[in-house]
């Protein structure tokens, strides 16, 4: 089994880097694991107290239990990830089976600020992205996806998402095996990580 960890800021194009990736492989030999779906469940806050959550902040992680599965992922056996709402602040009670394949990709921007969970990743890389970039992206995704307006996600931008990415994020940089400038627009970059991929695994 193969454990890659794919790192990267908010918005610097992760999710379709590990999509282009789980393109090129066979259905069968790859599941995903989400950082996000291991936010604390805090759905009992007021409304009041979840504007105040800071996802961006490694404390905002339950990395035990990501940690867990990803144990018993290595060890053939099935986890249930759970559903997590940015929405509601909290996870549904249903949950995600995932089955162990010979690849896993973990993937979350602060996926290599746990050392537990970096040192048990065979391949690290961080998408980078231009600040700028990443901004719009994320300003199109909190108004599509998590209920906020123009203001509030310059706000939440400005507040959490800035600061925390200087303090925490970026430095990870220094961990990855392979940085990829450009996100999935990174075709090289991403052939090539496909291609150590499959030679790791005789995949064909």
């Amino acid at each position: 089994m193969l454990i890659i960890g794919i790192a990267g800021g908010s918005g610097s194009g992760k999710t379709t880097v590990v999509k282009k990736i789980v393109e090129e492989l066979p259905s069968h030999a790859v599941a995903v694991v989400s950082q996000d779906s291991y936010y604390y469940d805090n759905g009992h806050l007021s409304q009041e107290e979840k504007e105040k959550i800071n996802f961006d902040h490694p404390n905002s992680i339950e990395f035990d239990l990501l940690i867990n599965h990803v144990n018993k992922l290595q060890k053939g056996e099935t986890i249930p990830m759970p559903i997590y709402s940015y929405v509601t602040c909290a996870r549904a009670k249903e949950s995600i089976p995932v089955d162990p394949h010979p690849v896993i990709i973990v993937e979350g921007i602060l996926i290599f600020t746990n050392e537990e969970l970096r040192n048990m990743l065979d391949i690290k890389l961080f998408v980078d992205t231009d600040g700028d970039d990443r901004l719009m992206r994320i300003i199109r995704r909190d108004i599509q996806e998590r209920g906020r307006n123009y203001n509030d996600a310059l706000n939440h931008y400005d507040r959490f998402v800035k600061p925390m990415h200087q303090q925490f994020i970026e430095p990870t940089k220094r961990y990855a095996d392979v940085i990829i400038p450009q996100g999935g627009k990174n075709r090289v970059a991403i052939d090539m990580v496909v291609s150590r991929i499959k030679m790791n695994l005789n995949i064909t």
